[in-house]
């Protein structure tokens, strides 16, 4: 028989969602906006971010 070895990596997950979180708290965007955040978050922390660059 067969062993089955289940492993979780949810750490990486954790990680994605606490950015994804800080960036809803730190640009304070509304909640449509932070719905669309989910999948293009770094493009809201680059528009915020890229005027000190310049």
């Amino acid at each position: 028989m067969e062993r089955i070895k289940i492993e979780q990596h949810s750490s990486l997950g954790m990680l994605w969602f606490a950015g994804w979180l800080f960036t809803l708290g730190f640009l304070d965007l509304n909640f449509w906006r932070g719905v669309w955040a989910i999948v293009v978050w770094p493009y809201y922390l680059g528009a915020h971010f890229s005027p000190l660059l310049t």
